[in-house]
C-alpha cells in the first residue's frame, strides 16, 4: 500500500520582510505535496543549525519541537486505513489547535463545563484570562471593582484580541516573567502558584498524549519551581472558638452565619459546598457521612468517605436552620434546589460563603478576635485544635479527607507561644533539679483559691499531686466557676490538699 511521507523543510520560495523563511511540514503522497505551517521563521543558516547533529540552546528547543510535530504526523498517517489529504487535515489541524496553550485551555474549560465541574471550569477560565492579560500587557480583571456584566465584557474583549501561544514558547523565562508581572499587579504567590498549576496540568496532558516532547517541560527541578507561599496562621484558639460559640447574635443573619461556621468546625471542617450538598440520607443517628466534592472526581479510584460524629450542638443547628426531612433525598439545609444547573449551584454556594464571611467577621470583631475569620478558618481550626489536643496526624488527615499527610501538615498551624515556652523549659530542666539539691528542700507551689486561673483552654482539667516525705498527698477536688475577661461561666477543676 502506498503511504504518504513527511519532512521538515524551509520554504525559501517566499522570504519574509526580515529575510527569514517559514519552517513547514511537508506531506507528500503520489507526487502531490501539501505544506503545513509552524510557528518558526528562520534564516537558512539558523535552519542548518537546527538540523545539525548536536544543536544547542534555542536551536535544540526548536529541533525538539519540530521533531515532535513530525512524529505526530507520522502517527496520524500510521493510523489511517487509507490516505487522503482531507482526512489528514482534519486530524492534524485538530492537533495543531491543541498545541496552542489558549486553545488547550478553551477545550479543557468546555469539557469541565459539560461534565458539571462548574467551579473547576471557572478557575481554569480565570487562569486563562490571566495569561491572556499578561501576553497583551493588560492589567488583570478586578472583579471587586467591576460589575458582573462589565467583567464579562472585559473578558470577551481580551479573548477577541488574544494571539496564539504555542506550548513551545512557554519556557522558564516566560514563567518567571509571568510571576513577576502577577506580583507587580498585587497578586499573591498563592494565586500565581494555583494559576500555573492549571498550565502544568495542560503540559502533562499533552506530553502523556505524545503530542509534546518531555524535554520541553518547563517545570520541575532546575527549571521553574512553583512559588511556595508562607503558611500564615489561619486557626483560632479554643478560647476564641468559645467566644464565637457563646456570642449572642443581634439578628438571624448573624445567628445563621455563626451556626453554619460552628457546624463546619464541628463536622471535621466541612466546607460550604459540602454543607450545601448534604442530604438526610447521609445522616444516621450517630454520624454524618459525606465525600468531598473537591476530590470526588480527582480521586475516584480511592474515594474516602468522611465521617463526622453528631453532637447535641450539631443536632441543634440542623433543627434550627434545616429543612424538614420529607424524604432521604431532601437537602439538610435550604441552600440548593434540585432543579439547578452546575453553574447555578456554584453561584448559590458562592453567595452563601460570601454571606457567612460577612457576618462571621462582624461576630469575631464583636468578641475581640483580631484574626481574619472566614469559612476557611473553621477547617484550619478544627485540625489545629485536634493537633494541640494530641491527636495523631494520621487521624486528623483521615478526618479532613486528605489523601496524604503532607497536605494535612500544611493545614496544621504551629504551636502557640505558651506551649513552645513549656517545651523550651524542658531543655534546661537539669537546672531546677540542681537548685533543689542545693537548697535541700522541696518548693511546693500551692494554688490559691482566689487566684484567677490562666489557661488557653477553657474546661481544661488538671490534677495536682505533690509528694511530701515520699508519700502522696490526699487530694480533695474542689470545682469552682470563674469569670475571666471575655469568658463567662468557664469551669475549671482545681485540686487542693486536705492538709498542708
Amino acid at each position: 500500500m502506498i503511504t504518504a511521507s513527511t519532512s521538515i523543510m524551509l520554504d525559501t520560495r517566499r522570504p519574509l520582510k526580515d529575510g527569514t523563511f517559514r519552517v513547514k511540514l511537508r506531506i507528500t503522497f503520489q507526487r502531490q505535496r501539501k505544506y503545513y505551517g509552524t510557528q518558526y521563521a528562520l534564516s537558512e543558516e539558523d535552519f542548518s543549525k537546527v538540523q545539525g547533529e548536536k544543536p544547542r540552546g534555542r536551536y535544540k528547543e526548536i529541533q525538539l519541537s519540530l521533531q515532535a510535530l513530525e512524529q505526530k504526523a507520522v502517527r496520524i498517517l500510521e493510523k489511517m486505513p487509507f490516505f487522503t489529504f482531507e482526512a489528514f487535515d482534519r486530524k492534524f489541524l485538530e492537533l495543531h489547535a491543541r498545541k496552542d496553550v489558549f486553545a488547550a485551555y478553551e477545550q479543557c474549560i468546555k469539557q469541565m463545563s459539560e461534565n458539571g465541574q462548574a467551579a473547576n471550569a471557572n478557575f481554569y477560565e480565570n487562569a486563562y484570562i490571566s495569561l491572556i492579560s499578561f501576553m497583551l500587557k493588560e492589567p488583570p480583571i478586578n472583579r471587586r471593582r467591576l460589575s458582573i456584566q462589565k467583567s464579562k465584557e472585559r473578558k470577551q474583549d481580551l479573548v477577541r484580541r488574544k494571539k496564539p501561544l504555542p506550548f513551545t514558547d512557554v519556557t522558564v523565562d516566560f514563567l518567571n516573567s509571568y510571576e513577576k508581572w502577577m506580583l507587580s499587579r498585587k497578586k499573591t504567590l498563592t494565586t500565581v502558584s494555583m494559576y500555573l498549576r492549571t498550565l502544568r496540568t495542560l503540559f502533562n496532558d499533552l506530553i502523556d498524549a505524545g503530542d509534546l516532547s518531555r524535554d520541553l517541560y518547563p517545570f520541575g527541578r532546575r527549571k521553574y519551581r512553583m512559588p511556595a507561599s508562607k503558611n500564615v496562621k489561619k486557626a483560632l484558639t479554643l478560647a476564641d472558638v468559645e467566644k464565637i460559640y457563646n456570642y449572642h447574635p443581634e439578628h438571624d443573619s448573624q445567628a445563621k452565619a455563626r451556626d453554619y461556621w460552628i457546624f463546619s468546625y464541628l463536622c471535621n471542617g466541612i466546607n460550604v459546598k459540602d454543607i450545601a450538598r448534604l442530604k438526610y440520607k447521609q445522616l444516621s443517628r450517630e454520624s454524618i457521612t459525606f465525600i468531598r466534592a473537591k476530590t470526588e472526581r480527582t480521586t475516584r479510584h480511592a474515594l474516602k468517605p468522611i465521617v463526622a460524629m453528631r453532637t447535641p450542638e450539631i443536632n441543634r443547628i440542623i433543627k434550627r436552620w434545616g429543612n424538614k426531612p420529607t424524604s432521604p433525598d431532601t437537602y439538610v439545609f435550604p441552600i440548593l434546589r434540585e432543579d439547578i444547573t452546575p453553574e447555578q449551584e456554584l453561584a448559590y454556594v458562592r453567595q452563601t460563603v460570601k454571606t457567612i464571611n460577612l457576618y462571621i467577621k462582624r461576630v469575631a470583631a464583636a468578641v475581640g478576635i483580631e484574626h481574619n475569620v472566614t469559612t476557611y478558618t473553621a477547617r484550619h481550626t478544627f485540625s489545629t485544635v485536634l493537633k494541640r489536643a494530641g491527636a495523631p496526624t494520621e487521624f486528623i488527615s483521615e478526618s479532613l479527607g486528605h489523601s496524604n499527610l503532607k497536605t494535612t501538615e500544611y493545614y496544621l498551624d504551629s504551636f502557640e507561644d505558651d506551649v513552645k515556652r513549656q517545651y523550651a523549659a524542658h531543655l534546661t530542666a537539669f537546672k531546677k533539679q540542681a537548685d533543689k539539691k542545693r537548697s535541700g528542700q522541696k518548693h511546693i507551689k500551692r494554688p490559691r483559691a482566689q487566684q484567677k486561673i490562666k489557661t488557653a483552654y477553657p474546661l481544661y482539667k488538671e490534677s495536682l499531686s505533690v509528694p511530701i516525705d515520699n508519700s502522696p498527698l490526699n487530694l480533695q477536688s474542689l470545682t469552682r466557676s470563674y469569670t475571666s475577661s471575655g469568658i463567662s461561666n468557664a469551669s475549671y477543676v482545681i485540686f487542693i490538699p486536705d492538709k498542708v
